[in-house]
């Protein structure tokens, strides 16, 4: 177990060439959303913006795209086929695919707001087992992977990728008891670890990130992130870092460990300065882009 540093994180952020453009700091795909929860993608993709990422596109359900559309025009929407409750449909597979040869991403982030029907889950298993590039699991894409039973078996072809789950989703995923104690909170993040191949994040007083070979303790955070939307701008974070580390080093083990730790540290960071300003009790989620501490 270590503590991460400020200066570690401020390490992972060289200073930008005047001459670079959007192409530079990677593509991003989030998909998100569904009837009622446009808000979570909304979130996630202002995030990934604002932690640098060049190009973000939402992947949304087709009745919730004016949603995202008006609500953050600095990116690109595609509409997925959905069920007739507003989730994604398991034919949204092909559309992501052709929008992958059509545009291309370097990371996609699922999961916030996605919902958790059985054909929604079908979407999600098929989305870890497509052979897509680098990805972030976030929320209900956690509570989906938890339905397919054998994790092992379910990530055993799948790209380098981080999951973020809370106590509770990684208690569904590897059908324990609510890990608590710090004893317990290590033991569960080195099994999904295992299980998975993948880097995470067990978020929490404290989070807790993980390669699998170490364990890192997040020093940043306090009781203002405890509102809904916090951990939809995590994971925003987290794919717009790994975007543009991957870009510059490679979507590898060692930049979804460096992305992961760098946006559970600013995103507890930005949380902190918010707290100050606001007042813990009053901080908003989206509130939290407002108060980034600069790199």
């Amino acid at each position: 177990m270590r503590i991460i540093s400020h200066s570690e994180i401020a390490r992972l952020f060289p200073k930008r060439r005047a001459d670079s453009n959007k192409g530079d700091y990677g593509r991003v795909l989030i998909i998100a959303g569904s009837k009622g929860m446009a808000g979570a993608a909304v979130l996630s993709a202002r995030a990934a913006l604002k932690a640098g990422a060049g190009l973000v596109t939402i992947a949304i359900p087709e009745s919730s795209q004016p949603v995202a559309a008006i609500c953050v025009p600095e990116a690109l929407t595609l509409p997925l086929p959905e069920t007739r409750t507003g989730t994604v449909s398991p034919a949204a597979l092909k559309t992501i695919a052709e929008w992958k040869k059509k545009r291309g991403f370097d990371v996609f982030l699922i999961g916030p707001g996605l919902g958790a029907t059985p054909e929604t889950a079908q979407f999600v298993c098929g989305m870890i087992s497509a052979p897509h590039c680098p990805f972030v699991m976030d929320a209900d894409a956690l509570n989906c992977a938890a339905q397919h039973g054998d994790l092992r078996k379910l990530f055993a072809k799948a790209a380098q990728h981080v999951l973020t789950p809370h106590p509770g989703e990684i208690s569904r995923l590897l059908k324990i008891p609510v890990p608590v104690a710090k004893a317990e909170r290590i033991s569960a993040i080195k099994k999904l670890c295992a299980l998975t191949g993948g880097a995470v994040i067990l978020k929490g007083s404290a989070s807790l990130v993980s390669d699998g070979k170490t364990i890192a303790e997040n020093p940043t955070g306090g009781p203002a992130l405890a509102k809904a939307g916090s951990g939809d701008v995590l994971a925003g974070l987290l794919a717009g870092y790994w975007a543009q580390f991957g870009k510059a080093r490679g979507f590898g083990m060692a930049t979804a460990y460096e992305a992961a730790k760098a946006a559970a540290y600013i995103h507890g960071l930005s949380g902190d300065h918010a707290a100050k300003a606001l007042g813990e009790r009053s901080v908003l989620a989206g509130e939290l882009l407002s108060h980034l501490p600069h790199f």
